[in-house]
């Protein structure tokens, strides 16, 4: 395969890293020329995983997307979710056609409320049996440092999946597949809404004990969204191993790319949603928050998205839901946490 990213932030940078590691020579775009210049002259990201050293005959880096595209057969796009329409949207209509995208967006498209591969389909006539995402929990800063970590791959074409998984797989990186598309995309914007209620909550000077009720209760409600919104019913603790090298997940909600992730980025000093939560919980207002930050924070688009679509859903959704309401409709969070406290069981 030949892999192409679209993105060069620090989920971006981790992934290109790990195919490098492995003897790949990709096409990588970055919207920045003076990245690049630096790209080139220091072998290392300027701004994102700078210790992430690259051997630049690896590299083929260029501002042009649609090069990007053309010179690869599976496009790897790990934008953040608030920018793929800018990047995507002045593209030709067949720029896609016979490619694989992997998506390792961790957000939902909010202008317009959408997945990726639902925006794909809508606007480039993508088939979703070419279309695989990658999800965690992976923290970017760990994977830089070769800690061991797992990613889960998912895709309609198990085969395929199963041979994009295998070029990331290495000495610190184990790979998961998994069938459920629809279920471990929303879990992945899920988890970083609640991400940011556990950053809040710190924010508070709430304490370990109320936390892992919060996160018990908001793995539960996930759980329950995704039942509701019937992408799956839920299985626990079960497995498939028959296949060496590879687990294969059969939604299990138990599992590490449902549940693992959630808590990853609920307790991890790495998740920028906790630490976007936190400044709120602190007394930030969202923009200063914004301005502080240096990374963006998909939890705060996330939960304006995830309120909308569950309106036509309907789930049980009451700490999504007091979430939203503190990150855009100024409720204070010491009033929104007060209701929080008399909705966990």
């Amino acid at each position: 395969m030949k892999f192409g990213i679209l993105g060069s932030g620090s989920w971006g940078t981790a992934l290109a890293k790990i195919l490098t590691d492995n003897g790949q020579t990709i096409h990588w775009w970055n919207r920045n020329e003076s990245a690049i210049t630096h790209f080139q002259q220091r072998g290392h990201n300027p701004q994102y995983l700078p210790a992430a050293r690259f051997n630049m005959k690896q590299l083929m880096l260029t501002t042009d997307v649609a090069e990007v595209i053309r010179e690869s057969d599976t496009i790897v796009i790990a934008i953040p979710s608030a920018y793929v329409c800018d990047v995507l949207n002045g593209l030709p209509k067949n720029s896609f056609e016979g490619k694989k995208i992997l998506s390792a967006i961790k957000g939902i498209l909010p202008q317009h409320n959408l997945l990726l591969n639902d925006f794909l389909k809508e606007n480039f006539g993508f088939p979703i049996e070419d279309y695989f995402a990658v999800l965690g929990p992976c923290h970017a800063e760990e994977v830089a440092a070769e800690k061991l970590s797992y990613l889960t791959f998912t895709g309609i074409d198990e085969e395929v999946a199963a041979v994009i998984a295998g070029n990331f797989s290495n000495a610190y990186l184990r790979t998961i597949l998994n069938k459920d598309i629809y279920g471990v995309q929303y879990a992945a914007v899920l988890k970083n809404i609640y991400a940011v209620g556990a950053g809040i909550a710190h924010g508070l000077d709430y304490g370990d004990n109320f936390l892992s009720v919060l996160i018990a209760n908001s793995a539960d409600e996930m759980a329950g969204f995704l039942r509701k919104a019937g992408i799956i019913n839920a299985e626990v603790g079960y497995i498939d191993h028959s296949e060496e090298g590879l687990q294969e997940v059969h939604h299990n909600y138990a599992a590490s790319v449902y549940l693992g992730d959630l808590l990853v980025t609920c307790y991890s000093l790495f998740s920028r949603n906790r630490t976007f939560g936190n400044m709120i919980g602190k007394g930030y207002s969202v923009k200063a928050a914004q301005l502080e930050m240096s990374m963006v924070a998909e939890g705060y688009n996330a939960s304006k998205c995830m309120f909308a679509i569950n309106e036509q859903i309907g789930a049980p959704m009451p700490i999504a839901t007091i979430l939203y309401k503190i990150l855009w409709q100024k409720m204070p969070a010491a009033s929104g946490f007060n209701s929080i406290e008399a909705a966990l069981v």
